[in-house]
């Protein structure tokens, strides 16, 4: 065991107040009345939660009163991977689950959606308003034909619409899926089409930091591309009145569906039914469709964000996580577990880069998600979100889709709020979910995720398959997950499923991350694995070099990547965009390559520090650093990179021709 001088400074820990009234001990009490297990502690309900999956996710399904039939007989009747049967005779309902709060008489008239544009323009929906919308839209699907199983596709903004779309879909058994306004008709299509969709739900435009972006073409085109569309509904963003003649194509006005309440019917349904399907980043190859079903979200949404994130009724959950991202579901997962949720579709940064501090603050937020990208642009930005805004009701951050730099954690601490929850985690569109991160029971240290979440068997391990602690090791997860994917959608035969987790340690998921699980329990996040540099036989995280270019003021991005080449040699070159008006002078590339050398190691400097305009990321954010080595191995820009998975797909062309320029040197 680690001692004290071992570990980081702490930059939180619960008040004992806080502990003993979080959610989480209150189910930690129940459990040792119902169950008779001795839980004292995180550890030892986490080591309940992996030993005796059964009992810990029944008694998750019994605490949270999960509505359904057949929950008779264990939690998981076979354990495989892939491949795990959980409640073979249930039948259940994700979108009942989430509307029974309206029946609850302490919430149905307070908001269950908070929804806010760029402007603060501020409308509420209660929870019996969002209940009756679902039901009018659900009693509209049926009436068009829409059928268990049948696919609904979306095409909206992070709105009310969507989730009202998601939730009449859920209620009726068809499979949901969303994307973003801003993809392009042939990255929408590459995903829909798969589907065959029979029902779109679209937007004649949104707003985006000021500028109105019309959207009827884009849909019309859409809808082109679909053979197996029977039915449109258009939801009026841009212009309400917008007359019916003048839209192009036959729809349905989604304001008048839902313009009186309907009470909302529910079929239940098989553990296992399809619920939605999210798509990975896909930037190589065709994206692939993963089907999560309706038991497994409903088991993970009240367990992470009821448990490990202490989230419930009287919180307020705010993201702006764009629609194409699986963060985006964390909005109906919360409801799942009666907290309210805003709504936003706007600029993180409209008007000022601390905007989105300006809507918790308005809104009265509880809790903040958000990338680690958007904390330290606001940390560059040199703005003071503590000092210019009440957030006396936010106690908690969540920051994923990348490792937090530990200046950036100390950030939030010194400007944000001293004694808000900031956490990391680290999860998926996999399991639409965790595998590490953050509980209300344990301190906080700096750089460092709190801990393996509830009913996550995770481990760090080598090459040899042996768990190993202190050392940087693949993260595996040995025992099933409840949220792990139903399937992959149009793989029959499970090979591409199988091809993605569980060849690498088989019968167990292996998710694709380098992570060091320290001494103390807690774990650090290295990046992706299959990105990870190799020098000298020493494996290196690009995130450790990215959280020390990050102290650099001049340097707003970076990418590395590192490239085998041909006679046994390595180039590793660090890519970086700066801040405007700013050249990568001799002065600027030593001070970038001190500070790597100070702040990890001599082996972590790169072979060549280049400037670049712009740097490629997904609509999720994230760099696309395999891709990219890629191009530099060889590969032909066309069988590496899908354009249509980037959120700014010219930027490629710079690293296209800067790879074509390095090969010709070589």
């Amino acid at each position: 065991m680690s001692t004290a001088a071992d570990r980081p400074p702490v930059t939180w820990r619960p008040t004992p107040e806080q502990a003993a009234g979080s959610r989480l001990s209150d189910f930690m009490r129940w459990a040792e009345d119902r169950h008779g297990v001795s839980l004292a502690d995180y550890r030892e309900v986490w080591t309940w939660s992996v030993t005796d999956l059964s009992d810990f996710w029944d008694s998750v399904r019994q605490y949270f009163g999960i509505l359904g039939d057949g929950f008779d007989g264990p939690a998981l009747a076979e354990e495989r991977m892939p491949g795990a049967v959980w409640y073979p005779r249930a039948r259940l309902n994700f979108a009942e689950n989430v509307l029974r709060h309206a029946q609850d008489p302490d919430l149905a008239d307070i908001p269950a959606i908070v929804d806010v544009d760029e402007d603060g323009f501020r409308r509420d929906i209660t929870w019996t308003q969002l209940a009756g919308r679902v039901g009018a839209l659900a009693r509209h699907l049926r009436d068009v034909g829409v059928q268990p199983g049948d696919r609904v596709a979306a095409v909206l903004p992070n709105i009310p619409e969507a989730i009202v779309g998601l939730l009449a879909s859920a209620s009726i058994g068809a499979v949901w899926t969303i994307n973003s306004p801003d993809l392009s008709v042939q990255a929408t299509l590459d995903r829909l089409v798969q589907l065959e969709p029979t029902v779109l739900i679209g937007t004649d435009g949104y707003r985006f930091n000021g500028k109105k972006y019309p959207r009827l073409d884009h849909l019309a085109q859409i809808r082109a591309g679909l053979s197996t569309l029977k039915h449109t509904i258009l939801v009026k963003k841009l212009d309400p009145e917008l007359p019916s003649e003048r839209v192009g194509f036959a729809h349905q006005d989604s304001t008048a569906i839902t313009a009186h309440a309907v009470d909302p019917v529910f079929t239940r349904l098989p553990f296992d039914h399809p619920l939605w399907v999210l798509f990975s980043s896909g930037t190589t190859g065709a994206p692939k469709g993963i089907v999560h079903g309706h038991g497994g979200m409903a088991l993970e949404a009240t367990k992470g964000c009821g448990l490990n994130q202490d989230m419930g009724p009287g919180d307020l959950y705010y993201v702006a996580a764009n629609t194409s991202w699986m963060v985006w579901n964390t909005l109906v997962n919360n409801l799942m577990v009666g907290a309210s949720v805003v709504t936003y579709p706007g600029s993180p940064t409209y008007g000022r880069k601390d905007h989105q501090f300006e809507i918790l603050a308005g809104t009265g937020a509880t809790m903040f998600a958000t990338g680690a990208a958007y904390l330290t642009l606001a940390q560059n930005a040199g703005v003071h979100p503590g000092r210019d805004w009440d957030l006396s009701a936010l106690r908690s951050i969540l920051s994923t889709g990348s490792p937090l730099p530990e200046s950036t954690w100390q950030w939030v601490h010194d400007e944000v709020k001293p004694d808000v929850h900031l956490g990391s985690d680290t999860g998926g569109t996999d399991i639409c979910s965790g595998f590490i991160g953050s509980n209300p029971l344990e301190p906080v240290y700096l750089g460092h995720l709190q801990g393996p979440l509830l009913g996550v068997a995770v481990s760090a391990r080598n090459e040899a398959g042996e768990a190993v602690v202190g050392e940087v090791g693949e993260l595996v997860v040995s025992r099933p997950m409840p949220s792990m994917p139903v399937s992959f959608w149009g793989d029959a035969d499970g090979s591409r499923y199988r091809g993605s987790y569980f060849e690498t340690f088989p019968g167990e998921w292996t998710q694709g991350d380098w992570i060091t699980e320290t001494l103390g329990g807690g774990f650090v996040v290295h990046g992706r694995s299959d990105a990870t540099l190799n020098r000298q036989g020493v494996r290196l995280g690009s995130a450790d070099i990215y959280a020390a270019v990050q102290r650099v003021p001049e340097v707003v991005d970076s990418l590395v990547i590192g490239v085998e080449e041909a006679g046994g040699g390595y180039y590793m070159p660090l890519f970086v965009v700066l801040q405007e008006g700013q050249q990568l002078t001799d002065d600027l590339t030593e001070r970038i390559t001190d500070t790597i050398r100070a702040r990890t190691s001599a082996r972590h400097v790169p072979d060549a520090v280049i400037q670049t305009p712009e740097m490629p990321v997904t609509h999720a954010g994230k760099k696309i650093e395999i891709p990219i080595k890629r191009l530099f191995l060889g590969h032909a820009p066309e069988d590496v990179l899908n354009r249509g998975s980037l959120a700014n797909p010219g930027s490629v062309d710079w690293f296209v021709a800067a790879a074509r320029a390095h090969r010709n040197r070589s």
